[in-house]
């Protein structure tokens, strides 16, 4: 209780600072009964769905799309707070001078400028409407990046060897599928080798794949396609009625995911063989750091492995890979994971500059990594979840090619 009145009195705070900056420009009294309609139908539609909210239930698109929203139009007033309660220290301290320096003592207060404002709002607009548009554009604009990665002990066999990897589709925030199957089409025009899923198919619930099991059953790769669990396929975030009933949900995932032609690698390997030569595909369950769940076993996924093939790892939570895996005796030349979405917000000037709040959180958080001779790629997603877009961190698809260098080893 004491949580929600400090948030509606920071609410109302924020709300009567937005309101300086209107009244400054002087608006006409429609625009502003229209803005302040606006703001109430937001703020009335997310605290109905976060009063409504249940764990048994967990993030629906409808959830996502008030939480949004909200967003949105929080992350819009505060830009205007910041200028105008740093013209307020300029101002209030005038007046106090005013107060004291006047022998008669009357108050005075500078009115507030008419240019803050409408920089104020100006500024504020910008991420509101990318905001808006990621989350009618931006969370379907698929993105294919190609990679090609050399390694001295590479089997000749798999010389040209193609990998696609897909990550954190998270099926339960999908409200469009037409762009979904638009994306699947990418994955499949790819014409890859083998497609790999890096964990997180749904949010909570086996149940949100249900729909999209014939979706994405279409998936198709010369040598299979192959997943692990993220930290939201367990059902570790929602209040079931018993244990037997959590069970039930992950053998439901795990037999979806088989209908659909996924081979879900638990703390075990798959082989592909060539010409005599052998690829290590090895998948571990989810292993991160910071509260996440640290089901992967390295030593059990190994147990058939040796030392010298050459080894693709599955792991979604890229914390894993300094922590357990570049130490590891075995060398893994790849590793591949996702869970960060990139935050779903960022900036990217391809080969130039790549920042979003989430590197504050994760060393290694969207695309490729070197150290020595091992390397991670780290998907941004294919799916999205909480807020319902992406803003400058799009959608991927992965296409990584495998070359042998030209020296002999």
């Amino acid at each position: 209780m004491i949580r929600w009145l400090f948030f509606f009195a920071f609410f109302s705070l924020v709300q009567w600072y937005a309101f300086q900056a209107i009244k400054t420009l002087g608006f006409s009294r429609w625009l502003v009964y229209i803005y302040f309609g606006a703001i109430a139908l937001i703020v009335a539609n997310f605290i109905f769905h976060i009063s409504t909210y249940s764990r048994s239930i967990g993030f629906t698109p409808a959830i996502s799309l008030a939480s949004g929203l909200f967003m949105s139009l929080f992350i819009f007033q505060l830009i205007i707070i910041f200028f105008l309660a740093f013209e307020d220290l300029l101002r209030l301290p005038q007046a106090l001078y005013h107060y004291f320096a006047d022998s008669k003592g009357e108050q005075y207060l500078p009115s507030r400028r008419k240019f803050i404002s409408q920089l104020a709002i100006g500024l504020a607009a910008i991420p509101f409407a990318s905001l808006l548009v990621g989350m009618i554009r931006g969370k379907y604009n698929y993105k294919v990046l190609h990679y090609a990665l050399e390694f001295d002990d590479l089997p000749k066999a798999f010389d040209g060897f193609t990998i696609t990897q897909i990550s954190d589709i998270h099926s339960g925030s999908f409200d469009n599928a037409k762009k979904v199957n638009y994306g699947i089409d990418l994955i499949n025009q790819q014409n890859s080798d083998v497609i790999l899923f890096t964990g997180d198919i749904v949010n909570n619930k086996a149940e949100e794949l249900l729909p999209w099991k014939k979706a994405f059953g279409r998936l198709s790769a010369k040598e299979g396609i192959y997943s692990v669990l993220g930290n939201h396929d367990y059902g570790d975030y929602v209040a079931w009625g018993s244990r037997q009933e959590k069970e039930d949900n992950l053998q439901l995932l795990l037999d979806t995911q088989k209908e659909m032609g996924f081979n879900v690698l638990l703390n075990e390997t798959k082989f592909i063989e060539k010409d005599g030569e052998r690829l290590a595909l090895v998948g571990v369950e989810n292993w991160g750091k910071g509260g996440f769940k640290k089901a992967g076993d390295l030593e059990k996924a190994l147990t058939d492995v040796n030392p010298e093939d050459f080894k693709v790892l599955l792991s979604h939570d890229p914390s894993h890979w300094e922590a357990q895996v570049i130490p590891h005796p075995y060398p893994f030349h790849l590793t591949l994971s996702g869970h960060t979405h990139g935050m779903q917000f960022g900036i990217e000037i391809p080969g130039w500059f790549k920042w979003s709040p989430v590197k504050w959180r994760y060393k290694q958080w969207a695309g490729l990594y070197q150290e020595k001779n091992q390397w991670i790629n780290v998907n941004r997603g294919f799916g999205f979840l909480g807020y319902p877009g992406r803003v400058g961190i799009w959608p991927e698809i992965t296409v990584i090619s495998l070359k042998r260098s030209k020296k002999e080893v």
